[in-house]
């Protein structure tokens, strides 16, 4: 396994995105667009960037939905990230793993590497941070990407990340998010008979997930060894650079139903939160609640409300009123009310592995799939959340889409100092 290099390690906020092209070129001439199939193989080769918790999961959903699918490449910042997840991949995979120590990669210039080994698709599981730069490098160099939620943590991150969706139609390559609601059957049918008009015209209605602390990401000790940038990649999910904070890193699923329910994403949006249980330095600069009022076309009210508290209620449902009825909606049910009323009983399946059937099944017989837009959509949703709250200002869609200059990369990217960011302060944090 590669030790991080120094130039891996003190990549400056320039050199790291003429890095993602130059690596796009180097992995384009050694790929080439659906290689595998092209060259007449039966195997697909995978390679995953970003190998924490959703990489290990991801890789196994993945691996599970095709038996043709090879994993071959992996990169992460850390090697005792990729040691684990390999180790655990191995030990249920053995046949599809084929990751050797000389296509394991660590360092800020691993995901160049990745796509340098000969990769037919790849999985994007670093913090989302990191996405829009990943992706624009895989799509550039012909690979096909499964893409984790949220695909960005800022405005000028999302124009990107639409960017490469775009470049994506234009060179054949399939782009799948991981918004697997999208894919489980009760809401797939429900949401079906919403667009037939069970409900009529929506009024209004809430989206809720509050409870979810994530009591196992409490405190831990901070290395003497790890400097203030390895400490915060460590724990990005309290780190908006590179998180989003809650309400994009997580609750993007709930918004991107509630998008997906609406047909289009919100005109506005007004927003509220702060942080009460998360204090000190190991919860970073995060909030643990927001409550918005995003405004749809037509002047359609939707309430947002979540948190990350331990020890609360527990609600994670959506719920809308129509002028021909009602729905109540969650990851198990899907019940509708009123003139045309239903309640799902069908077989339940397993959406993630769905998702990866459904970008396979592309990739092998040349289907267009790109889900680029909606989930750079649902992203922006959540993000212009945030900002909301962290500004205690109202936004409009098109301003933050076409105007904002909201990026949070760093000026380096280097395993040094790295001050946290201070906790935002509505009225006083500026709205860029």
């Amino acid at each position: 396994m590669q030790k991080p290099s120094n130039q891996a390690t003190t990549l400056s906020r320039r050199s790291f995105m003429k890095a993602s092209a130059s690596a796009a070129v180097s992995a384009a001439a050694l790929a080439g667009m659906n290689r595998a199939y092209a060259a007449g193989s039966d195997r697909l080769r995978l390679g995953l960037i970003g190998c924490g918790g959703r990489g290990h999961h991801d890789g196994g959903k993945f691996l599970t939905a095709g038996q043709n699918v090879d994993l071959v490449a992996m990169g992460d910042m850390f090697g005792d990230r990729l040691a684990a997840t390999r180790k655990g991949l191995q030990a249920s995979f053995a046949q599809q793993v084929k990751v050797t120590d000389e296509t394991c990669f660590t360092g800020f210039d691993a995901y160049k590497k990745v796509l340098a080994a000969g990769v037919d698709v790849v999985i994007l599981t670093a913090p989302p941070h990191f996405r829009p730069e990943h992706l624009r490098a895989a799509v550039e160099a012909g690979v096909h990407v499964f893409m984790e939620k949220p695909v960005a943590v800022d405005p000028v991150g999302i124009r990107s990340v639409i960017e490469s969706g775009e470049l994506a139609d234009r060179k054949g390559v399939t782009l799948v998010a991981g918004t697997q609601m999208r894919r489980i059957n009760h809401l797939v049918e429900g949401v079906k008979r919403l667009r037939d008009g069970a409900l009529g015209d929506i009024l209004g209605g809430q989206c809720v997930r509050i409870g979810d602390g994530m009591l196992g990401w409490g405190p831990k000790p901070r290395q003497a060894a790890w400097s203030d940038m390895e400490w915060q990649l460590r724990r990005w999910l309290f780190v908006t650079w590179l998180s989003g904070d809650f309400i994009a890193e997580m609750h993007v699923h709930n918004l991107d139903l509630l998008n997906w329910v609406m047909g289009s994403p919100p005109e506005k949006v007004l927003a509220m939160g702060g942080r009460q249980v998360r204090t000190g330095p190991e919860y970073g600069d995060v909030y643990d609640h927001v409550t918005a009022e995003y405004e749809y076309p037509n002047g359609v009210r939707i309430e947002y409300m979540g948190s990350q508290i331990d020890g609360v209620s527990f609600r994670n449902d959506l719920n809308f009123a129509g002028t021909k009825g009602t729905v109540y909606m969650d990851f198990a049910n899907c019940i509708i009310k009123g003139a045309s009323p239903w309640k799902y009983d069908g077989p339940q399946n397993d959406p993630c592995i769905q998702q990866h059937a459904d970008q396979i099944d592309a990739i092998l017989n040349g289907k267009k799939l790109n889900e680029a837009r909606q989930i750079a959509e649902s992203s922006l949703t959540a993000i212009m959340g945030r900002m909301s709250a962290y500004t205690g200002r109202a936004l409009k869609w098109d301003w933050a889409l076409k105007a904002s200059k909201l990026d949070l990369r760093p000026e380096k990217y280097e395993l040094g100092p790295l001050p946290m960011p201070p906790v935002a302060m509505p009225g006083k944090t500026p709205l860029l």
